[in-house]
């Protein structure tokens, strides 16, 4: 894990390192902060994370439910 100030200073380390399929992982304040990663790795988690996910619509339509009627609804009298 490199510190921010060894990462800022070794900046083309870590990309080549990440270009060459290992990511970067940068620390703030003795922290995980971030991680370099390459584009082509960064593009195939994006294809991977949202490839196989629907739509929220298409989500809330496969919803089973249940076919219970709605109970009948008795409208009160009001006077005005």
């Amino acid at each position: 894990m490199w510190t921010l100030q060894d990462a800022k200073n070794r900046f083309s380390a870590v990309v080549d390192a990440a270009l060459s399929g290992r990511p970067q992982e940068v620390s703030r304040r003795g922290k995980p902060a971030v991680v370099v990663l390459s584009a082509a790795e960064y593009d195939r988690l994006l294809q991977a994370a949202g490839g196989g996910r629907g739509s929220f619509r298409s989500h809330l339509l496969s919803f089973p439910g249940t076919a219970e009627p709605r109970p009948e609804v008795r409208l009160r009298e009001v006077e005005f």
